[in-house]
């Protein structure tokens, strides 16, 4: 009987982002690692374009500061927004576009979209950065109407990068039947509710956890649910104190929200959901989640002088990317390190 042997990788990143040395730049600048996700990222900013403008969304200008942030310090937020000051003003690096794509549905009722970095302040780790690239869009619509669209896009990046680099990562990397899998997923992808996921993966321990008012799969829950479901998974309608506020509520009282996390590869790779529509629901989540109404003021008004349902969605490319080259750490993926930086200003030679 013959026994098939997976191909192993003959490409791996040199670890330079844990490096202390002030010429680890010239090892990634030297490494074809850094080469082969160079191009991964550009057919990723290509296929981002070319998939939107197909669906009618706009690419708008929108700034890379702002006053009020995604990520508020209240139930269910895991991270902080990265305070600066900008010509004397106090204010903030966006941790997510989302605020203003909802604005810029406004302007370009078709949708928007955008591929920026994100800043968060959080230790990182193998599966989070503090400086990412985050492609997000906002579209008209409900969550079902987002997640067929996240279902095309995803698809669209898997074919585009068989495509130009099929042969390439092959050599390099072994592996590449997990993009051959999503490109040809005609259907669209499975969908379970938060509720069925607990169900599934609840008899171990550790898959659930449970914050008291509201609860969460952890990372061990996520791959279980992928492993006894299916390798592309939407698990929605998660509890509503469980993401934050600007999610729309469920049909069940507030208990859930409109929202949806994409999981492949490590797990959340595309985190989504339907905004509220009603300014007086708004309210009602912003005061659930212990959030303060008045710095969300303009927010709250926008509902109220251009009402308009819209839902979008975020997807870490870096954590995309580790899924296309089969690694598990998500600090080999940007082509300038910015983990174990100095805090002082450093000479030029240490980081570019």
């Amino acid at each position: 009987m013959t026994q098939l042997v997976t191909p192993q990788p003959t490409l791996t990143p040199p670890a330079t982002f844990d490096s202390n040395d002030p010429r680890a730049f010239v090892t990634a600048l030297r490494s074809p690692w850094y080469t082969l996700v160079a191009d991964l990222q550009d057919t990723v900013q290509w296929t981002t374009m070319e998939y939107a403008r197909a669906q009618g969304l706009k690419s708008l200008p929108l700034p890379l500061t702002t006053r009020t942030v995604t990520c508020p310090t209240g139930f269910g937020s895991d991270t902080e927004a990265v305070k600066v000051n900008v010509n004397g003003v106090d204010t903030y690096l966006q941790d997510s576009m989302q605020y203003l794509l909802e604005y810029g549905c406004r302007l370009a009722p078709g949708g928007c979209y955008t591929l920026l970095p994100s800043f968060r302040v959080e230790t990182p780790d193998a599966t989070h950065l503090t400086q990412f690239t985050h492609s997000e869009a906002e579209i008209p619509g409900d969550l079902d109407d987002l997640m067929r669209y996240v279902d095309g896009y995803v698809k669209a990046l898997a074919s585009a990068i068989l495509d130009r680099h099929g042969d390439r990562l092959a050599t390099a990397r072994g592996d590449i039947s997990h993009l051959e899998r999503m490109a040809g997923h005609s259907a669209p992808f499975t969908r379970v509710t938060f509720e069925e996921a607990v169900g599934i993966v609840g008899d171990v321990d550790g898959a659930v956890q449970d914050h008291g008012e509201w609860r969460s799969l952890s990372r061990q829950g996520e791959r279980l649910l992928m492993e006894r479901v299916s390798e592309f998974v939407w698990m929605h309608h998660l509890d509503t104190l469980g993401v934050p506020f600007y999610q729309a509520f469920g049909d069940d009282e507030a208990r859930t929200a409109r929202a949806a996390d994409l999981l492949f590869g490590m797990g959340e790779v595309v985190g989504s959901g339907e905004r509220h529509t009603d300014p007086d629901l708004l309210r009602k989540s912003i005061a659930l989640h212990d959030v303060h109404e008045e710095d969300y003021d303009w927010y709250v008004r926008m509902r109220a002088e251009a009402p308009m349902q819209t839902s979008g969605f975020g997807m870490g490319v870096e954590r995309f990317l580790m899924w296309v080259l089969n690694h598990d750490d998500i600090r080999d993926i940007p082509l300038v390190s910015r983990v174990n930086e100095p805090g002082s200003w450093p000479a030029a030679i240490v980081r570019p």
